[in-house]
Order: C-alpha cells, then sequence, then structure tokens
C-alpha cells in the first residue's frame, strides 16, 4: 500500500499546470519547479501517481493504465479550479501527460515535457536494457530490476549526494524507489505504444526540455516529438544537466522557460486564437533554442 499522498497543490489564478512525477518517482521531485511556477501566479497540482509513494511491490504490482486513470482524475479535479490548463511531467510522466492532452484536447491548452523517455538510452543505462525489448510478459519482467545507479540522473553532486543519501533511507517520500522493477518498465514500453499510436492527435502547443547529457534517455527522444506532435513544438536544449533536470543544476531554466511558455500560451487565447490548431506548414519546422544559463 501507498505509505502517504504526498501530492502537492498550490493554488493560484485560473490557469494551471499539471506536472507528473516519474515512475517510481514522488511529486518532491518536481517541487522547486512547482513553486517556481506558482511565484508567477499559476495553479500547480503534482499528484502522486497509483501505486506510488510506497514500496517497490506496490508499483510492481499497478498498470500504465493505472497511472493514467489517476492522472485523468487529477485533470478532472484542476478543471475544477483552472479555464485552462497546462498538462507536463518528468521522464515517464511527461509521456503520461502527452498522452492524456491527446485523449482530452478540449481539456488541455498546452503541453509541457522534461526528458522525455521512450526508450532506455541515456549512456548509463546497463547493457542488457537492449535486450529487454525480448521480454513480453510481466511475471517474468518483475524477475528483473532496473537499479538506480551513479549519478541518479543528476549533474549537481550536492544534491546527488542528497538523493544518495534519501536512498539509502527508509523514506521513499524523497527519492522514491531504491530501484525500478521490470514489470513497471516493460509497463511503461505498452504505454509508450499506446501513445506513439496517438502522437499526432496532440495538436496543442508543446514545450520540450531535454539536456544534451542524459545519461537515461538519449535527446532523440525529445526529437521524436518534434517529428511526430501535431501542433507546433519548442525544443530547448540543456547544456549543464543530466536526466532529473527539474532538481538539477538548471532548474531555474526550467522554471523560467515554462513560465515564458504558459504566459505566450495564455495570451494567445486571450487575444483569440485557438490553443489546438491544425499543423501547418510553418508549424512543422522544428524550433531549436539553446539554453546555456548558469546554475541555479
Amino acid at each position: 500500500m501507498t505509505n502517504k499522498d504526498l501530492s502537492l497543490i498550490i493554488p493560484g489564478n485560473r490557469v494551471g499546470l499539471l506536472l507528473f512525477h516519474g515512475l517510481g518517482g514522488t511529486p518532491m521531485e518536481l517541487r522547486y519547479v512547482a513553486y517556481g511556477v506558482a511565484r508567477a501566479g499559476y495553479t500547480v497540482h503534482c499528484p502522486l501517481l497509483a501505486g506510488h509513494g510506497g514500496s517497490v511491490d506496490d508499483v510492481a504490482n499497478t498498470t500504465w493504465q493505472d497511472w493514467y486513470t489517476s492522472a485523468e482524475a487529477a485533470l478532472q479535479r484542476m478543471r475544477q479550479d483552472c479555464d485552462v490548463v497546462f498538462v507536463g511531467g518528468l521522464s515517464v510522466g511527461a509521456v503520461l501527460a502527452l498522452l492524456l492532452a491527446a485523449r482530452n484536447p478540449k481539456l488541455v491548452q498546452g503541453t509541457v515535457s522534461y526528458a522525455p523517455i521512450f526508450w532506455l538510452n541515456g549512456w548509463v543505462m546497463p547493457w542488457y536494457a537492449r535486450f529487454f525489448n525480448l521480454v513480453h510478459h510481466k511475471w517474468f519482467a518483475n524477475k528483473l530490476r532496473f537499479e538506480d545507479a551513479d549519478p541518479h540522473g543528476i549533474k549537481d553532486p550536492r544534491v546527488r549526494d542528497l538523493i544518495a543519501n534519501a536512498l539509502k533511507s527508509a523514506d521513499n517520500s524523497v527519492s522514491g524507489i531504491p530501484y525500478t522493477p521490470g514489470g513497471a518498465v516493460l509497463e511503461h514500453r505498452w504505454m509508450v505504444k499506446a501513445f506513439m499510436r496517438e502522437a499526432a492527435k496532440v495538436t496543442q502547443p508543446s514545450l520540450v526540455l531535454h539536456p544534451r547529457e542524459d545519461d537515461h534517455a538519449d535527446i532523440n527522444n525529445s526529437e521524436y516529438l518534434q517529428r511526430h506532435l501535431g501542433g507546433r513544438v519548442e525544443l530547448v536544449v540543456l547544456d549543464d544537466s543530466y536526466h532529473i533536470i527539474t532538481i538539477d543544476r538548471q532548474r531555474q531554466v526550467v522554471v523560467d522557460r515554462t513560465v515564458s511558455f504558459m504566459n505566450q500560451v495564455v495570451a494567445e487565447i486571450d487575444a483569440g486564437k485557438p490553443a489546438v490548431r491544425e499543423r501547418s506548414k510553418s508549424a512543422r519546422a522544428d524550433h531549436h533554442l539553446e539554453a546555456r544559463a548558469g546554475r541555479a
């Protein structure tokens, strides 16, 4: 069972940002970004996904449909307080948010993806990860596990030490679970396949931030979104972070880019432009931005 509800809710105006944590993680990994966006006046919700916040077995025994159901329930709750909603997430949470946007175009006005992961192809991934694609049964997948290996997705040594110490403690609320069960990784693969069938339905404006040195997911994960989403895509490439960009060295860049993107889309909506639009030739052009900011 889940130990406690670690969800984070920060009240604000009628524009909201709904953020989902990564696989095996908790809303704590989104806390810095959540409060940074909230300081701009926006409402921010970071719910705890189904099966998370407790033990490895809790995560192993849930399905991606369970995660999606809890995400959709969170969207419905946020719509009670907000007229405009952006959805986003970190890593696997970003994939979940994009699927939510694809299936709820009238409820979601924009998406924000932080280091989205479709393939386990970062430089820290173990050699046997490539053979995991041969696994198709969850009972067998759960006999395998993916350790949270150094550098734990974090380039900043001070923050990395905090996470490493938290992993050694019995409290999963900060660091999440110490390793990811293979069954959950298999569920992630199935969710990715479901999303890829619907990627073109994401016609809302999308912001994607990805570190060039991502240790878990190569930047081609985000480049996939540039090619396949149905709306305009703005890609920001970070040059001084690893996978968990929401707490790493450029976390303030993540906040600033998110707020700027939300401001822009809200201004377009206020000006009478549709938040969801048909993809034109100009919208197909990839928008590359290089983020070279100092450490937060």
